[in-house]
C-alpha cells in the first residue's frame, strides 16, 4: 500500500476526508434517505390528490446537496427545496444519478412550471422561468404519470405560512 493510500485510509478512519481528500459524499442508505426528515405533501390535481413523503431542504447546505449521489428514491417520495424568497431560481443535476421531474412552485403553492425527465449528471442549467419559492423533485415521469400540471396546487405547511 502506498503512502498516499495509507494516508487516505487513515484520514477516512479519522473523519478527515474533507481536509486531505476534498469533499466526499456522505454514505446514506436508501432506507435512511427515505426516512430522513420526511414530511407529508399533497398535490391537488384535476384527477384528485397525489400524496408524497418529502425531505425538506431549508438551509444552504441541504439545498446544495439535494439528491446528489443517491441511487434510489421510492416512488411516493420526493425532495422539497425551500428557497425562502420569491425569485427566479436555477437548478442542475451535477452528481445526481436519478432522473427527476422538477416542479417549480410559487409562494401560494401553485405549480408554475415542470421540467420533466431531467438528465442525470448534467451541468446544464434548469431555470424556473419565473419567480418561485420552492422546487419539488420527484422521480422522472411522475408528473406525467399522475397528471400533475402547472396550475395544480401543492399542499404543505411551507405554503400556508406565506
Amino acid at each position: 500500500m502506498s503512502f498516499l493510500s495509507r494516508l487516505a485510509a487513515a484520514a477516512i478512519g479519522l473523519g478527515l476526508t474533507s481536509v486531505i481528500l476534498g469533499p466526499v459524499a456522505p454514505a446514506q442508505s436508501a432506507a435512511e434517505a427515505a426516512t430522513a426528515r420526511a414530511e407529508p405533501l399533497t398535490i391537488a390535481t384535476k384527477s384528485g390528490p397525489k400524496r408524497f413523503d418529502v425531505e425538506v431542504m431549508r438551509d444552504d447546505a441541504g439545498r446544495s446537496r439535494g439528491l446528489m449521489f443517491r441511487r434510489h428514491m421510492p416512488a411516493d417520495h420526493g425532495m422539497l427545496f425551500d428557497f425562502e424568497r420569491d425569485e427566479p431560481v436555477t437548478m442542475w443535476m451535477k452528481n445526481t444519478y436519478l432522473p427527476l421531474d422538477m416542479v417549480f412552485i410559487r409562494p401560494d403553492g401553485t405549480i408554475s412550471r415542470i421540467a420533466a425527465d431531467t438528465e442525470p449528471l448534467s451541468t446544464a442549467i434548469i431555470p424556473s422561468g419565473s419567480p418561485v419559492v420552492a422546487v419539488l423533485e420527484l422521480n422522472a415521469g411522475t408528473a406525467a404519470k399522475l397528471g400533475i400540471q402547472p396550475g395544480d396546487r401543492i399542499e404543505h405547511p411551507m405554503f400556508r405560512k406565506r
